[in-house]
């Protein structure tokens, strides 16, 4: 393949090249991210062993999805008033403290779930404080026509630490105990603190906005009255919500596993790795992305196609062929995410881009969930094949009377971003 046209399909890295702001900010979250991905599996295994009990194991997962709603709105509304770039290193410090405290529990050798449990929740808090602050920089920190390539890169961090991450964990585990996974979390910290301790002031507000808007104090209505009155924000969320609540199937995948291809547990891991791997070459090949106008369009297409693999999926019996069409999904997840993303970036005011945020991580973290509940209980009702081709074919109808209602959306341009 010639050089040029290698460029032109690889992720395109100069946001990372031209922009030392957002290079140490990129390069602070994946490594701490990949940090954050081993102490859940350690805390995972750690209550594990401590009650030899998948129930104890699934409730950490719950206990970290309420603060992850609840303070994702609070978190987006504080990203509105305050300077980002402090609320950012607060957060993330927190964070850190909350990593060594695990790691204390583990070298105390406490035999008790609850300070477990306890430090995931506030873990959360933090997160989902942090998170609308640090998604709502980037845009301060590009031009508008590097979004697309930022969030693509964005991407390919979060697939490196989904997949290396829990690896790590398990291995760091295995040889030195809970804590060595802890305290690695801790000092991977330190990359995403220097980051953000290097950036300027983040106060939010256009340059030139009205100063009496300015000190009004942000509220979670007032962003979603904001999002219900623009159709194209809007219509980004509601797509997601075609995708993971009608067509998410990774809770039948224990299911499907023995019943379609007589596997056991380890295929229940490759089922599981599989659309994180799609999302990673994806993101690799993710160049070509920056180049599209239409995103609204690509939108449609990306969330319809994610549909269509979900469904062949539950259609083949080969598990060669199910984990390519599960990786076609996890591909397509991508290229909806840098673009539903990068709409929200560009479209959406700065004063209002936290509490954006916040709504973005409360779909993003709730939508899967309820997505999980429809599978399972369609599985329950009917047969693992009636939801997993159900939910694909509903997403494929949802997505496209989506985009027969919404004109404005499926016409978005990015040269001419409107909310």
């Amino acid at each position: 393949m010639p050089a040029q046209r290698r460029s032109r399909l690889l992720a395109d890295v100069s946001p990372l090249r031209e922009h030392p702001d957002f290079r140490r900010l990129w390069f602070g979250n994946a490594v701490s991210y990949i940090g954050q991905q081993m102490t859940a599996m350690a805390v995972a295994l750690q209550v594990y062993a401590i009650t030899g009990s998948s129930f104890y194991v699934g409730l950490v997962g719950l206990c970290s999805l309420v603060p992850l709603i609840v303070f994702g709105l609070y978190g987006g509304a504080v990203a509105d008033a305050v300077d980002r770039r402090r609320l950012g290193l607060v957060t993330a410090s927190g964070a850190t403290v909350l990593s060594a405290a695990l790691a204390v529990v583990a070298i105390l050798h406490v035999h008790r779930v609850w300070p477990l449990y306890t430090i995931v929740a506030l873990q959360a808090v933090c997160f989902a404080m942090n998170s609308p602050a640090r998604s709502s920089m980037i845009p301060r920190l590009l031009p508008p026509e590097r979004l697309p390539a930022a969030n693509a890169l964005a991407s390919l961090s979060s697939g490196v630490g989904q997949m290396a991450g829990p690896m790590l964990g398990g291995v760091f585990v295995g040889f030195w105990g809970y804590q060595a996974a802890y305290l690695i979390d801790v000092a991977a910290f330190t990359a995403s603190l220097y980051a953000m301790w290097r950036l300027p002031a983040m106060l939010p507000g256009e340059p030139g906005a009205d100063p009496a808007a300015a000190r009004r104090r942000p509220s979670v209505v007032e962003g979603l009255r904001y999002l219900g009155a623009r159709p194209n924000l809007r219509t980004t969320f509601i797509s997601d919500l075609a995708a993971m609540v009608l067509a998410q199937p990774r809770v039948l995948f224990p299911a499907v596993a023995g019943l379609w291809f007589g596997g056991d547990t380890r295929t229940v891991g490759l089922l599981a790795a599989a659309p994180a791997v799609g999302a990673l070459v994806g993101s690799v090949f993710s160049g070509w992305l920056g180049r599209v106008n239409r995103q609204g369009f690509a939108v449609l297409v990306a969330v319809g196609s994610w549909g269509a693999a979900v469904a062949v999926f539950g259609l083949t019996r080969s598990l060669p062929l199910g984990l390519f069409f599960l990786a076609l999904a996890g591909c397509a997840d991508t290229v909806s995410m840098v673009f539903r993303n990068t709409m929200l970036q560009s479209a959406a005011p700065d004063d209002m881009r936290g509490r954006l945020q916040g709504v973005f991580l409360v779909v993003v973290v709730g939508g899967p969930r309820l997505g999980d509940f429809l599978a399972g209980s369609v599985s329950d009702l009917l047969t693992p094949t009636a939801a997993v081709v159900g939910g694909g074919l509903a997403c494929i109808v949802a997505i496209t009377l989506i985009g027969l209602f919404q004109r404005s959306f499926r016409h978005y341009d990015a040269r001419d971003p409107v909310a």
